[in-house]
């Protein structure tokens, strides 16, 4: 535990909501009112484990960045040390990921915001590993933020790109990884127009250059139709297309992917990327690659929004240097030797510049 955790990218700053236990469960709340009515504040050591075998770890740069500001002072104070694993690590059934010791009343009522936010993020990153390993070596880009509560969405897209997608859909995650964000273009920019290479045009003129022109083709005509239509529109800035066929009209399946990139081809297009989205799963990609379909990018939006989350549990090991514990678990320090100390002073300076 030698080497030291330092952030490596912006931190989301903590809600004051979230720093005053507006979000916790009660009980944590009245723990720390019967505890100050006693004038008990001991210091304890509380480790974090799930039991998920091979979860792709995520949410935990964010509780560090809220331990460090919610800490602050006990940290300054020599009384609050936390140590961690990093977001993306592949963590094993058990293996404790946080230890934190400081004043229980420091941090009882953060306890419910730190188990879900590993909670959430840690299952939308183990299931965009899965589809991404699925994929390999197509890319994946992450479609899910519609699926969930605005105010998580930015969480999402960071959970999808730490578990190995290659873009997200919304700025503020693609911000926090300093890369630009991605989409195509809605149903909605083609049906005003009331035609797709009239739209396709549209969005060339207004859009910045370094933006890919990938053009949806399925509002209107058959695909193959539109892909020779648009390609013959725009020529060498076509990037490529998006197919996103109707459920009612069977989805996209590898035979139009096949018949797409023919169009594409006959039309001198060779250069254009094949993008399809709708309902992917790790099983409707698998059928994808056995048929060696020319797919160039997956976008994928519930199959990871939707994922369970991953739950997590703290145990209190150490009671002011007493070995204490749950009966059926053992009290005392768990050997971790991938835990780093975290450096609050740091993360802290993250949070305020994020």
């Amino acid at each position: 535990m030698s080497e030291v955790d330092r952030p490596t990218r912006p931190v989301p700053p903590p809600l004051p909501a979230l720093l005053r236990g507006e979000n916790a469960d009660v009980y944590f709340l009245r723990t720390q009112q019967v505890l100050r009515n006693d004038g008990r504040d001991p210091m304890v050591t509380m480790e974090v484990f799930c039991r998920k075998e091979g979860a792709t770890l995520c949410g935990i740069d964010e509780v560090k960045g809220l331990l460090a500001v919610a800490l602050q002072e006990e940290a300054a104070a020599g009384r609050a040390t936390v140590w961690a694993l990093r977001d993306g690590d592949l963590i094993g059934a058990k293996e404790v990921v946080l230890r934190i010791r400081a004043p229980y009343l420091s941090f009882a009522h953060l306890e419910t915001a730190y188990l879900g936010a590993m909670a959430h993020g840690t299952g939308w990153a183990t299931a965009a590993r899965a589809i991404v390993d699925a994929a390999a070596p197509t890319r994946v880009i992450a479609f899910g933020a519609r699926h969930v509560h605005p105010n998580v969405a930015d969480r999402l897209d960071h959970a999808a790109l730490i578990g190995g997608a290659l873009g997200a859909s919304t700025s503020a995650a693609s911000a926090r990884h300093q890369i630009a964000p991605v989409g195509t273009m809605p149903h909605a920019l083609v049906l005003i127009y009331g035609d797709t290479v009239d739209a396709a045009l549209a969005f060339d003129r207004a859009v910045d250059a370094e933006v890919p022109r990938i053009v949806l083709v399925d509002t209107f005509r058959d695909e193959a139709e539109e892909s020779t239509s648009v390609a013959k529109a725009l020529g060498d800035r076509l990037g490529g297309v998006r197919l996103d066929r109707a459920s009612e009209l069977g989805g996209v399946t590898p035979e139009l992917v096949a018949e797409v990139r023919a169009a594409l081809d006959a039309a001198g297009a060779t250069h254009a990327k094949i993008v399809i989205s709708g309902g992917l799963t790790v099983e409707r990609i698998a059928q994808f690659k056995a048929a060696a379909s020319p797919v160039d990018t997956y976008a994928v939006g519930s199959a990871i929004s939707g994922a369970r989350p991953v739950d997590f549990t703290a145990d209190i090991h150490e009671v002011d240097g007493v070995q204490s514990g749950k009966r059926g678990r053992a009290g005392g320090l768990t050997d971790s030797p991938r835990l780093r100390e975290v450096d609050l002073a740091a993360w802290r300076e993250a949070v305020q510049k994020g």
